[in-house]
């Protein structure tokens, strides 16, 4: 099976191969994937490591052997440049830095030097004050249905970049989210970094945050915000409304 790997900032992918269909997930420069499938100058693809499929515009990767798919550094601030030859790109946060050493890497035959801030997922440690200091840099990052970038982001995607860059892999959507980890059974039990996964009226789980203790939690809902939190759901602090009815709790370290 054919292995590519995104060489720009942030990529669509699509429900369909189609600009117009709907934007169900973005990879983010130096993610891998799988290819499935070929239509024209699109790829059907399977992502790594969370194995989400889509569709992605042939320009928009490169080939690569299978063991550049699963990179260890990530991208720590909110626009990372890279350097490639004589030209830059600006790169989010949590963008993969594949076979990286020294401040310089490759992908196929685009090589380039990062001399920016990163974290090597082998040997960061999740805590609360990393937590805390990840997940405030995206408040008022505008909601976007499949993004997963500071400057548009879904519920699940927000959640799936902050663990990504503490050394967790977590799956795409919150309501394959909610099977990871170690149920927590009492809000009050919760801690920092503990994900709280919230349903709809037919009873699907449809939303997630991170708690930042048992009475907050950082989400993405319009925006990366703040809210209260109790354990019948969310209490937006603008309004003093409900807005989501918890259902879940998971520890992941």
């Amino acid at each position: 099976m054919d292995c590519a790997i995104c060489v720009v900032p942030a990529a669509p992918v699509r429900k369909k191969p189609s600009h117009k269909a709907e934007m169900v997930n973005q990879l983010l420069f130096g993610e891998g994937m799988r290819i499935l499938k070929w239509k024209k100058k699109w790829l059907g693809i399977q992502t790594v490591p969370d194995s989400y499929e889509g569709w992605i515009r042939i320009n928009m990767i490169m080939d690569v052997d299978e063991n550049l798919l699963y990179g260890s550094f990530v991208t720590a601030g909110l626009l990372n440049t890279i350097q490639t030859g004589e030209m830059t790109m600006h790169v989010p946060v949590g963008s993969t830095l594949p076979a990286f050493k020294n401040g310089e890497g490759a992908v196929g035959n685009l090589k380039y030097k990062f001399e920016g801030s990163f974290f090597n997922r082998n040997e960061i440690k999740p805590d609360s004050d990393l937590v805390t200091h990840l997940t405030r840099q995206w408040l008022n990052a505008p909601y976007l249905w499949g993004g997963r970038t500071p400057l548009g982001v879904d519920c699940s995607g927000f959640v799936q970049v902050i663990f990504k860059m503490m050394g967790i892999d977590l799956l795409r959507d919150a309501r394959l989210q909610v099977d990871q980890g170690m149920k927590i059974r009492r809000l009050e039990d919760s801690q920092c970094g503990n994900l709280a996964f919230f349903r709809n009226n037919k009873r699907k789980i449809t939303h997630v945050g991170i708690l930042l203790s048992p009475t907050q939690i950082i989400h993405a809902s319009g925006k990366v915000r703040v809210d209260s939190i109790d354990k019948k759901g969310i209490i937006n602090t603008d309004t003093g409304k409900r807005t989501h009815s918890l259902v879940a709790i998971r520890k992941l370290w």
